[in-house]
């Protein structure tokens, strides 16, 4: 963290914010770029100074978080997960349906208890079919284990990283206090504003390409209609015209051309 680092001042260190600041642009275009691509970006914090502004800001623009433990294994063996998920979408059905009455009163609360637990750990990922893009933590060392399987499986990570951290770990470090609420809601905050960013541009893409296909299909479809017009038969006498009637190309003998013969076959 040496390159990041301003001073220090009785046993403290202090964050040059000039980086900071120019770190947190750097990282803000990049992660506007992921989210303008249509990939999602999971937000990790479970230390209590993040919990806050995770769900405030995070859950805003729609992207999956994780503020209680991590459990292991949620990027390396995600099909567990899914499995995970999948049972809770399960209970719920239960849950709907006519035959929760008939359940036994203590069964009901183990399994309201177990909806419970899950809803706590996975409910913010109920939606994720498939891995994120990237990754932005709070505290590297606190969240080791999820940087080292975003690491294995060579997914970018996003990063606020203190004075004892290295920041070689991550693809894009953010030096800053990462005990600090106010300056984790700051930059997650800054992050957030730049997905949203993003997704704006990727709707108006969207719409914008919408709009030159529906252009292009009048165009194709007014063209079609002038080739039906212009291939239309003209009509002669209130009758179609015959093949080679109109030709002026004769035979030798001055006659105008036969019509072909019909062969059977």
């Amino acid at each position: 963290m040496a390159p990041y680092i301003f001073m220090e001042k009785n046993g403290i260190h202090i964050i040059d914010l000039h980086k900071t600041v120019a770190k947190i642009e750097e990282a803000g275009s990049a992660i506007k770029h992921i989210a303008r691509s249509g990939n999602r970006i999971m937000f990790v914090a479970t230390k209590k100074q993040a919990k806050e502004a995770l769900v405030e800001y995070v859950g805003n623009v729609g992207m999956p978080y994780v503020t209680e433990r991590w459990p292991g294994g949620m990027l390396t063996n995600f099909a567990t997960i899914r499995k995970a998920v999948k049972k809770m979408s399960a209970i719920d059905t239960l849950m709907a349906g006519t035959q929760w009455k008939n359940i036994a009163k203590r069964e009901r609360l183990q399994i309201q208890r177990e909806r419970v637990k899950l809803e706590k750990n996975l409910g913010s990922i109920a939606d994720m079919n498939r891995l994120p893009s990237a990754l932005f933590v709070v505290d590297i060392l606190k969240e080791h284990i999820a940087v080292a399987e975003a690491r294995k499986l060579k997914i970018p990570v996003f990063a606020i990283v203190d004075t004892n951290s290295d920041p070689t770990l991550v693809d894009f470090a953010i030096p800053a206090n990462d005990d600090a609420s106010k300056v984790i809601s700051l930059i997650v905050k800054s992050m957030c504003d730049y997905i949203q960013e993003g997704l704006n541009e990727q709707m108006l893409s969207n719409d914008k390409k919408e709009e030159e296909e529906d252009d292009s299909f009048d165009e194709r479809d007014d063209q079609r209609k002038m080739e039906i017009e212009d291939d239309k038969p003209a009509r002669i006498g209130g009758r179609r015209r015959r093949i080679g009637e109109g030709e002026e190309e004769k035979r030798g003998d001055g006659r105008p051309p036969r019509r072909p013969a019909f062969r059977k076959k």
